[in-house]
C-alpha cells in the first residue's frame, strides 16, 4: 500500500464517508476524546482528521490541529470548523512526515489511521516526536483477530488493501512491539469490540 493508493481510495469514499462510517466509528471517537481529558489551553494534534467528525467533541479553549493526506476529506472537514477557526486549524499533511517542531503538542491522537498509512512505524515515530515528553498519545484502530472466521476473512482481504485503502491484517501485538509505547490502557470500542483504543504516555 502506498500514499497514492490511500489518496485515491479516500477520494472515492469522501462523499459517502460520514454516512457509512460516521455512526459505526462514533463511539470510538467519543471515547478517545473523553479519555484525552483536554483542558483549556491544551494543544492537540489529530492525525488523520478525515472529514472532521471528531471536532465537535473537543471543549472550548482546546487548540486542535487536524491533518490529513486527503484533500477531498479535508474539504468536508472545513465545514465543521464553523466559527471555531481561532482554535481549530486544518492542514494537508503526511502523517509520516509531520511539519511541526519537536515537543509541539500536549496530546496527539490518531483515530482509524494506523492501518491506513503506508508505514505505521513512521507515523508513530512522528507522533512521539511532536508530542511533549510526558504527554499523551491515543490511537483508535482496527487490529486483526488472531484466529477464527474473522482472521481468515482478514487474510483473504489483504490483497485488496490498495483498493480499499487500509490493511485488513494488522495484529495488535505486532503493532505494539513496533510502536514501543508506554501503554497505560487498552480498551475495546465500537460494535463487537472489533476496534481498540490505546492510551500511552510519551517517554
Amino acid at each position: 500500500m502506498d500514499e497514492q493508493s490511500v489518496v485515491t481510495a479516500y477520494r472515492r469514499l469522501s462523499r459517502q464517508y460520514d454516512r457509512f462510517f460516521g455512526p459505526v466509528f462514533e463511539q470510538g471517537r467519543l471515547e478517545a476524546v473523553q479519555r484525552m481529558d483536554c483542558r483549556a489551553g491544551d494543544r492537540v494534534l489529530e492525525v488523520g482528521v478525515g472529514t472532521g467528525l471528531s471536532l465537535d467533541h473537543y471543549g472550548d479553549g482546546v487548540q486542535v490541529v487536524g491533518i490529513d493526506v486527503s484533500p477531498d476529506m479535508l474539504e468536508h472537514a472545513k465545514a465543521r470548523v464553523n466559527g471555531n477557526a481561532d482554535r481549530i486549524t486544518l492542514a494537508l499533511m503526511d502523517a509520516q512526515a509531520l511539519e511541526y517542531a519537536d515537543n509541539s503538542f500536549d496530546k496527539v491522537v490518531a483515530m482509524y489511521v494506523a492501518s491506513v498509512v503506508p508505514d505505521p512505524n513512521k507515523m508513530i515515530e512522528e507522533m512521539k516526536r511532536v508530542c511533549k515528553p510526558g504527554g499523551e498519545l491515543f490511537i483508535v484502530n482496527h487490529f486483526s483477530q488472531g484466529k477464527g472466521p474473522m482472521a481468515s476473512l482478514e487474510r483473504l482481504a489483504s490483497p485488496l488493501s490498495k483498493l480499499v485503502g487500509f490493511r485488513p491484517s494488522f495484529p495488535l501485538d505486532d503493532f505494539l512491539t513496533m510502536a514501543d509505547l508506554e501503554v497505560l490502557e487498552t480498551k475495546k470500542v465500537n460494535a463487537f469490540g472489533y476496534w481498540t483504543l490505546i492510551h500511552a504516555r510519551n517517554r
